[in-house]
């Protein structure tokens, strides 16, 4: 009785030792004796007590954050960049066994084609086609990666620093520009504006009482505007009966 109860505890014991849960987003590569023999999961597992062992690995995508390095540019600016890499396993077999720490190898492996793609590109180039260079990265990191089950979805450069004095030299330069370009609309306007003064000019050469008639126009703008006393010349008066002389005849035709 005594042997049949110590057997029965000894198996209830290597059952629990035996028995593993994996999760839906996790695989179990699993040896035997130090062999590889295969993934298992999710759900649960048995293993063979003291032969089989289990490797969790989830396939869960993995936000990594590539730290800030200084990283010279192509036209010799020093600037520190930070940025960000998701990846996940596609192979829970191979990221084991085809490397010791699948995570650590793919940080330092970003860190260094971040420096190196960054280098071959100018300052005006990074800040311009930020886009095509995320990309261009997440391609060299992939091919590495592939060998180890691990694909890269995207690496995103997140922030760059730049030195003090070339901060400075860009707000001087978009300043330069900024005015440049309202000059440009400014001679624009003037250039328009001319051209329609020439337009009334040749009409008003036309009409010579028009110059009169504007004239009286504008002397009672500003009477309504303001309480002033307008005095005539003598010779504007002869003027003026001329344009009502003409108005009168155009009535008559009329």
């Amino acid at each position: 009785m005594l042997m049949f109860l110590f057997i029965l505890i000894v198996l209830i014991i290597l059952f629990f030792i035996s028995v593993r849960v994996v999760n839906e987003y996790e695989r179990g590569v699993i040896f035997f004796l130090g062999r590889f023999t295969g993934v298992r999961g999710p759900g649960l597992i048995l293993l063979i007590p003291i032969f089989e062992r289990m490797v969790k690995v989830t396939l869960r995508t993995i936000t990594m954050e590539i730290p800030s390095q200084k990283i010279i540019t192509k036209d010799n600016v020093s600037i520190d960049i930070a940025a960000v890499a998701y990846y996940n396993v596609v192979d829970a077999g191979k990221s084991v066994v085809a490397i010791e720490d699948v995570y650590k190898a793919i940080n330092q492996i970003s860190q260094t084609t971040v420096r190196n793609v960054i280098g071959q590109f100018e300052l005006d180039q990074l800040l311009s086609q930020t886009a095509k260079i995320n990309s261009q990265i997440k391609d060299v990191i992939d091919k590495h990666t592939e060998p180890w089950g691990v694909q890269v979805t995207a690496v995103e450069i997140k922030d760059i620093t730049l030195p003090d004095n070339m901060q400075r030299a860009m707000a001087k330069e978009a300043e330069a520009e900024r005015e440049r370009r309202a000059k440009i609309v400014a001679a624009e306007g003037e250039f328009q504006a001319a051209a329609k003064l020439a337009e009334a000019s040749d009409v008003i050469s036309k009409h010579p009482i028009a110059l009169q008639l504007r004239t009286l126009q504008t002397m009672a703008e500003i009477s309504t505007e303001k309480n002033s006393t307008i005095i005539f010349p003598a010779q504007f008066m002869t003027t003026v009966q001329d344009v009502l002389k003409t108005v009168a005849k155009d009535s008559i035709k009329g």
